[in-house]
């Protein structure tokens, strides 16, 4: 590996997890971004030098520069880097490099659910004294991070599918939680070309002692497996045909029991406190993965999961206001959506107010449908501007169209203090918010609290 890297952009969940990793392994670390933040800050507490703004005198003599898939060639500091031929790494290529120096590198990988599981998989093995190395792709509550290094055996990580870049690595263990369609920007074909790169490109090329685990239960997961049948799986699910099934499920209120069975025997008795049957999927899947090593104690290991509260920006509540009760969910695709609002069927005597950003012009305008069908069952839905993400709007999409489509919904433009003030005065008592999106939509819990804040201050 180089000795010095310099991040453009590096505030950002994914980037700053890799710089802290490498910050902590004793690297020169340097970086940019647009906005000041709390992680930016950590970043600087452990020796990064970070520049507020995007300049070519931000990149220092010799250093590696790391992009993401979202910048630009126009950006002035890789058309410096570019100038000046210094080496250029997709943010993949360094969590590659990262992942080859490790003894035991476990991925999780998917469409949804690898950033809960993943940060799930770290989180236990830490509580329960194995001290992981990892970069998830989102932050860990309890310990306020993204990233740890270690040094000890356990790499874990997440591997983002969006690009195209999951072929790049050679993991260990992985996990698949599931395949359907989505990033269909990079995926022009659809599943075709999802299967064909998860499949052809990625899983057949893993080393012969490398163990795939996958969810037996996803239709694109039963795709995969019938469209290369000599792909050697381990599998997980409530279907008994399954290696690892999940057995007497009660959900109740605050928490969910279940039972994990491996090839017909009681593997481990397992207690979370996530709502929904995504998540009993989600912890299947790791103790699935992590039992594929045999010097981890699993039962000590399962055990943790009883006060893991989930991830940053998973269904994570963020504000209280005189009993008006904002939570966060960085879901982004009717799948994620359904899930969400399913999990929150638990609140039978709140009323649920769902805020909708829809995420990228081209994936609102493929799955148009899809997300309306997604939006039914609560008892109101507000629809905002979308978040671009760096895409061109697409002519004929955009949210006022796709509000007026969803029975009931309105909709609400302007940035999310916008959305903010016209939304606060019609919220009463014993509501839940839920903020959905994978864009500005988590300020939403903040500007709601402005509000409130602002008429106490009236009063």
């Amino acid at each position: 590996m180089q000795k010095r890297y310099h991040f453009i952009a590096i505030g950002g969940v994914g980037m700053s997890g890799l710089a802290k990793y490498l910050l902590q392994e004793g690297y020169e670390v340097s970086g940019s971004d647009i906005n000041d933040s709390k992680y930016v800050q950590q970043l600087r507490d452990l020796g990064g030098t970070i520049h507020i703004g995007h300049s070519a005198d931000n990149v220092p003599d010799g250093a590696t520069v790391v992009v993401s898939s979202a910048i630009r060639e126009s950006n002035p500091e890789l058309k410096y880097a570019r100038e000046k031929g210094l080496k250029v790494y997709h943010r993949s290529d360094l969590l590659k490099e990262i992942s080859l120096s490790e003894k035991c590198f476990i991925g999780f990988s998917g469409m949804h659910g690898k950033t809960t599981t993943s940060g799930m998989a770290a989180y236990i093995l830490s509580k329960a004294g194995y001290n992981p190395s990892y970069v998830v792709g989102g932050i860990i509550p309890e310990y306020h991070t993204n990233a740890e290094y270690s040094g000890h055996k356990l790499f874990i990580a997440e591997l983002d599918e969006s690009d195209g870049t999951i072929v790049k690595y050679r993991p260990d263990i992985v996990v698949v939680n599931n395949l359907e369609p989505d990033h269909l920007d990079h995926y022009k074909n659809g599943m075709a070309d999802i299967l064909d790169t998860f499949g052809a490109q990625f899983l057949e090329k893993l080393k012969p002692e490398s163990k795939i685990v996958v969810n037996i239960d996803n239709n694109g997961i039963k795709q995969l497996l019938k469209q290369y049948p000599d792909l050697k799986v381990i599998t997980y699910g409530f279907s008994e045909d399954a290696d690892y099934v999940a057995k007497n499920v009660e959900y109740n209120h605050g928490y969910t029991t279940f039972d994990i069975y491996h090839n017909g025997e009681l593997l481990t008795p397992v207690k979370i406190i996530l709502p929904g049957q995504h998540n009993v999927y989600n912890a299947l899947a790791v103790i699935t993965a992590l039992n594929q090593d045999d010097e981890l104690d699993i039962k000590k290991v399962a055990k943790q999961l009883e006060t893991f509260t989930g991830m940053g920006r998973r269904f994570q509540r963020v504000e209280d206001i005189d009993g008006i009760v904002v939570y966060d969910d960085y879901a982004h695709h009717p799948t994620e959506i359904k899930s969400t609002l399913s999990a929150m069927k638990s609140f039978t005597d709140k009323k649920i107010v769902a805020v909708f950003q829809p995420h990228r012009y081209t994936r609102l305008k493929t799955l148009w449908n899809e997300f309306k069908d997604a939006l039914k069952g609560v008892d109101r839905v507000i629809v905002t501007d979308v978040f671009a993400a760096s895409e061109d709007k697409i002519d004929g999409i955009n949210s006022e169209k796709f509000a007026s489509e969803v029975e009931g919904a309105e909709y609400i433009s302007g940035s999310m203090a916008d959305v903010a003030k016209k939304l606060f005065p019609t919220l009463k008592k014993g509501t839940v918010v839920i903020g959905l999106g994978a864009g500005t939509i988590t300020d939403l819990g903040k500007e709601l609290a402005k509000c409130y804040k602002q008429v106490e201050l009236t009063k």
